[in-house]
């Protein structure tokens, strides 16, 4: 219990320390994340100190009588024997083991380097969210018209279960959603019911070519997550393009070149700028003349449309508790087209009604619908849909060459790539500058612990170990490289040194004791010294790992909303677990006995029991 207070402790600590990076994450992430960094910080701080109090406390009273020895267990035989010949044979052929393990460590870049990036992972909340947008100037009208067919063509896709749609915005100031933007909220049916074969990726597939639009690109993503996104970045799409500049006319036209660019590009699903200067406005010309000759004002006259098109509170109902205002203004068929707004009848201060067509021109003007502000800057988006067939990052490397190849910019305009890749710039390059340091307070606290560089590097070797299995997990689930993806890699250094720490004390113990007892006089005596501390140790270590394993593996088999996002984060910390237990096994009696016995001069080979 003495000898693994300390070890445990100190890797307790380990695990603890590892979680560092994710509370320097901001945003999206850190929200997201930190309360899991939070969760595991406090029980590991417990648990550190529980393992120094209450444990040996606890062992008083439950470790009392007869203590069946390791050598009769029967799961320890088992594992001995299927252990045993493999650890003679890495004692044998050193050379053999460690080129082999340098070879598997060696394709970490290589796997490494064929998983795409993003920020998280998509989250499946359930239901989906269609949004065409068309170019400024549609009429209410049609939109409806557009929104009707759009719900009909949804709803013949079987899994469909409902749809509802949405044009223009509601009365808020936190929907600053125009016209030309229709909004479908889709619900599905439980996918038991689905086709088969059929699944989230296919469905929108299968919907996006069912639901086109001429001259409207489509943009698919989850309701939540939309709303999120624009209200934090402003862009509804994956990923934005910032068009910056002075002048509104220009930044339209570099967004219209950036979307003739990216339209053809590998990985386009659709891409939309949008139109700075393409709103239609009705602008009346007053002619002073002719309102001086009635007796009227700029003012009576501007007030007199004002009511007859957008109306005016008069009073209101009161029943009970109740309040309804009263508004009064022309109805719809008087005022839904141009020639009927010049027969809006103006009041005279002789009570004579006046049409508007005598009194003011009417012209129709185009203008900006809406004007964006980025930093003091005019702005102009241009919103970009991918479809899965590359990854967000790599997506958005092969664009940026594709416009600096093409694309000349003015002078004074520039471009920021926005929406889901801003936010991982920002993460990565938190976690660039905190994973060094972290690792760096690993190193600290396990030399601390053990007192020796050498027993500290050996004992991080686990993370290469681990690195092997996690990427190569990763790869075979497709997989990209993700926010989640590195909170379960950081979570997976903390495991790989508790795993490190275990089998190296082992093999010191028993390397103590066999010199203790004046046992250790060659490189014969060494190995089987190792062959103790590996062979009739096992089942420790397997528990120690399997436990961690087992943990894990259920959240593989999970399903619902927040699942993704969960498998990332466990995906490489169970095959890390599963390479480096292996390769400790392994490489760690080798890479002991090399160390230990420098000083043993003739080496003789172990000799199999």
């Amino acid at each position: 219990m003495a000898e693994m207070g300390r070890p445990l402790f100190f890797a307790l600590l380990v695990i603890t320390v590892s979680f560092l990076p994710i509370f320097a994450l901001t945003g999206q992430e850190g929200k997201l994340f930190k309360p899991l960094a939070w969760t595991k910080t406090f029980s590991m701080a417990w648990a550190a100190i529980l393992a120094i109090t209450l444990t040996p406390a606890l062992a008083v009273p439950f470790l009392r009588g007869k203590m069946p020895t390791e050598e009769h267990h029967p799961l320890s035989k088992i594992l001995r024997a299927a252990y045993l010949p493999a650890c003679n044979w890495a004692l044998e052929h050193k050379k053999t083991v460690l080129i082999l393990a340098l070879l598997m460590v060696s394709s970490i870049p290589i796997i490494a380097g064929r998983l795409g990036s993003e920020f998280m992972p998509p989250l499946n909340e359930g239901t989906l969210l269609y949004m065409p947008t068309a170019v400024p100037g549609m009429s209410m009208d049609e939109g409806i018209d557009v929104a009707h067919r759009i719900g009909a063509r949804i709803m013949t896709v079987p899994e469909v279960k409902h749809v509802m749609t949405k044009v223009g915005r509601a009365d808020s100031a936190t929907d600053a959603a125009p016209l030309s933007m229709i909004e479908a909220v889709i619900s599905f049916k439980p996918t038991d019911e689905w086709r088969e074969g059929m699944d989230m990726p296919k469905l929108i597939s299968e919907l996006d070519q069912t639901s086109q639009i001429p001259g409207m690109p489509n943009i698919w993503w989850m309701p939540i997550q939309t709303r999120t996104e624009m209200l934090a970045t402003g862009i509804r799409s994956a990923i934005g393009i910032k068009v910056l500049g002075a002048d509104l006319a220009q930044i339209e036209e570099v967004g219209k070149n950036i979307e003739t660019l990216l339209k053809d590009t590998k990985g386009t699903r659709s891409v939309f700028a949008e139109r700075s200067t393409g709103g239609y406005f009705i602008d009346f010309d007053i002619d002073r003349k002719a309102i001086a000759r009635y007796g009227l004002t700029v003012g009576e006259v501007l007030d007199a449309l004002s009511v007859a098109i957008g109306g005016k509170e008069i009073g209101k109902v009161i029943l009970g508790r109740e309040r309804y205002p009263i508004q009064i203004r022309y109805q719809r068929d008087s005022r839904s087209n141009l020639p009927d707004l010049l027969q809006v009848l103006v009041p005279t201060p002789k009570g004579i009604q006046i049409p508007l067509a005598h009194l003011a021109q009417m012209k129709v003007k185009t203008g900006p619908p809406m004007i964006r502000d980025e930093n003091g800057r005019l702005a102009s988006f241009v919103f970009v849909e991918i479809n899965g067939e590359v990854s967000l990052g790599d997506y958005v490397s092969h664009a940026k060459e594709v416009l600096d190849q093409n694309l000349t910019l003015p002078v004074g305009v520039s471009l920021v790539w926005a929406g889901q890749y801003e936010h991982m710039s920002r993460a990565w390059d938190s976690l660039k500058l905190l994973i060094p340091v972290t690792f760096a307070l690993i190193f600290l606290l396990i030399f601390f612990n053990t007192g020796s560089a050498i027993e500290t590097a050996i004992v991080l070797l686990a993370v290469p170990f681990s690195l092997i299995g996690a990427f190569w997990l990763l790869w075979i689930l497709g997989y990209n490289l993700s926010i989640a993806v590195w909170v379960g890699v950081i979570a997976l250094a903390g495991l790989d040194a508790e795993t490190g720490v275990v089998m190296l004390l082992y093999l010191k113990q028993s390397y103590t004791q066999w010199q203790a007892e004046g046992k250790m006089r060659n490189l014969k005596d060494l190995h089987g010294a190792i062959i103790e501390g590996a062979v009739q140790r096992i089942r420790p270590k397997m528990m120690t790992a399997g436990a961690m394993l087992i943990g894990l593996l259920p959240i593989m088999w999970a399903g619902g909303v927040g699942s993704q996002a969960m498998k990332r984060i466990a995906a490489p910390m169970v095959g890390g677990i599963v390479t480096s237990v292996a390769l400790e096994l392994l490489i760690y009696p080798v890479i002991f006995s090399l160390w230990k016995g420098r000083k043993f001069k003739k080496p003789l080979l172990v000799e199999k029991k």
